[in-house]
């Protein structure tokens, strides 16, 4: 990774602030202390509220407020503060925060857009918290396209060796099959060959895609989704984008090592297919990363775990990979690596 005036920096918002996402951002420190990482950290969050978790943790940090023209320094948080409404009790919601969590998004947000940040990473957010506040919220992954007026983003999971990209997300498992279109599968599937070149290097990935019906339809005995739909698909954007595609797969055996040893990538057709795998894979330390933004977001893959907010036992490992792999992909964005 090569270099050029001042390390890209990297905003990650704290997201819930009763959750564990204030915990994970301080551990990053921790993180910074055992290896030294080729970015600036800028955390996102009520300074008073990172003070109080660091004594709360016993952790020995100097906060300072973020300028961009600041270079890391050893046990020195970089913050931009945003209030809270009203004061955070670890464990327990308060609708009265919700638009302090949508602000820090906001805030992160502009600065990727005006260049002042690279990337940004996001802590776990309650989404019910903040639908009870009276703000219709279905994710960060929503926000954002919204935000940015991106027709259609992609959420992908990384981690255990394995990338596993969704045609649907947070979908009621009945409203899956009508959601399952021609256009949502080509849509997906452009996206993802495109962000699997920029974002990870791949510039012609081999993409495993699973059928939606058990044992992908068995010739339409089990479901016509993969003749009417999926097979039409792959065989055009075969042909006239030459993406290299298999499938329609049967997703209880496309995650085996011998079929995954023939892809660079998963596309599944909804949520419990292919992340329940991920997940098993990833030991909680897989990462979610949002493709087709004109922006680059990566985040946690787990909650808020509002039960062990304030314990000192919340696992920072996904922060550290999301924050890792957010660094690699604005490098390979900058033509840094």
């Amino acid at each position: 990774m090569s270099h050029h005036g001042p390390l890209p920096a990297i905003a990650i918002t704290s997201g819930e602030p009763a959750g564990v996402g204030p915990e994970i951002c301080l551990r990053l420190l921790e993180r910074v202390r055992a290896q030294p990482l080729p970015a600036r950290l800028v955390v996102l969050a009520d300074r008073s509220l990172l003070v109080e978790t660091a004594a709360a943790l016993n952790l020995s940090v100097v906060f300072r407020d973020w300028h961009p023209a600041s270079s890391p320094q050893a046990g020195v948080l970089d913050v931009i503060h945003l209030p809270l409404a009203a004061r955070a009790c670890p464990g327990l919601l308060d609708p009265a925060n919700a638009r302090y969590v949508l602000a820090l998004l906001d805030r992160a947000l502009a600065g990727c857009r005006s260049g002042e940040f690279a990337a940004m990473v996001t802590a776990p957010v309650h989404k019910g918290v903040i639908n009870d506040a009276g703000i219709p919220f279905t994710g960060h992954t929503e926000y954002l396209a919204e935000h940015t007026a991106t027709p259609r983003v992609v959420m992908m999971l990384a981690g255990g060796g394995l990338r596993v990209a969704l045609v649907t997300t947070h979908l009621p498992l009945r409203d899956v099959p009508a959601a399952v279109t021609c256009a949502a599968v080509e849509e997906t599937l452009r996206i993802l060959h495109c962000e699997m070149g920029k974002k990870y290097g791949i510039a012609q990935p081999r993409i495993l895609v699973a059928g939606l019906n058990p044992h992908a339809g068995e010739g339409g005995y089990l479901g016509h989704e993969e003749i009417d739909v999926i097979s039409p698909v792959l065989e055009r954007l075969r042909a006239e984008a030459g993406m290299t595609l298999l499938g329609p797969l049967p997703a209880d055996t496309m995650f085996s090592p011998s079929v995954l040893a023939r892809g660079d990538c998963v596309l599944a057709m909804y949520h419990d297919q292919g992340l329940t795998a991920l997940k098993y894979a990833s030991f909680g330390h897989g990462i979610n990363v949002t493709l087709g933004l004109p922006i680059i977001r990566t985040s946690v893959d787990h909650g808020t775990a509002l039960d062990l907010a304030g314990s000192g036992k919340a696992d920072p490992g996904s922060l550290f990979v999301a924050v890792e792999q957010a660094i690699e992909m604005a490098a390979r964005a900058g033509g840094g690596i």
